[in-house]
């Protein structure tokens, strides 16, 4: 716990509307007592979150990927994400990831709906990135090999 930096007017995040909160865990209460330690330094009667920078609806990093060997790029993804699916026995599953595997779920669920990463670039990043995949020493090699699976695809696969 410790008393952080109070965004002053101008600062883009007082005026963004804050994440609801829908995870109580560990890291909501370190915050309240950061917000705590924060408004009784100031002082103050009251302290939201936002007020400290605590809003972040996106990350921004790096991001690969196996098709695109060797090659990295920077990818906007959400903070937070929560993932709904089916185990390979066809029960229910949720995931829910922060950061990194947030950014690891996106990437693996867009993969599901045919989108790539370089899909969520902006677009002069996705022309610096296409660059660099057209002078990837990978790039332009043949077709792959496409197995048809053993398994039933339900007229969704070749």
């Amino acid at each position: 716990m410790s008393v952080q930096p109070i965004r002053l007017f101008g600062d883009p995040v007082l005026t963004t509307p804050a994440e609801e909160v829908t995870t109580f865990d560990k890291e909501l209460r370190v915050l309240v007592k950061d917000l705590t330690e924060t408004m009784l330094d100031a002082p103050g009667a009251g302290l939201a979150a936002p007020q400290i920078g605590v809003s972040a609806e996106e990350q921004d990093g790096d991001e690969g990927c196996l098709s695109f060997p060797g090659l990295a790029f920077p990818t906007p993804r959400h903070m937070r994400v929560v993932a709904s699916g089916f185990n390979m026995h066809g029960d229910p599953v949720t995931i829910e990831g922060a950061e990194l595997m947030a950014r690891c779920i996106q990437h693996e669920v867009d993969h599901l709906d045919g989108i790539l990463f370089i899909d969520r670039m902006s677009p002069e990043q996705r022309k610096l990135a296409m660059k660099a995949i057209r002078e990837a020493q990978w790039s332009g090699l043949a077709e792959p090999l496409v197995k048809v699976s053993p398994h039933p695809t339900r007229g969704l696969a070749v």
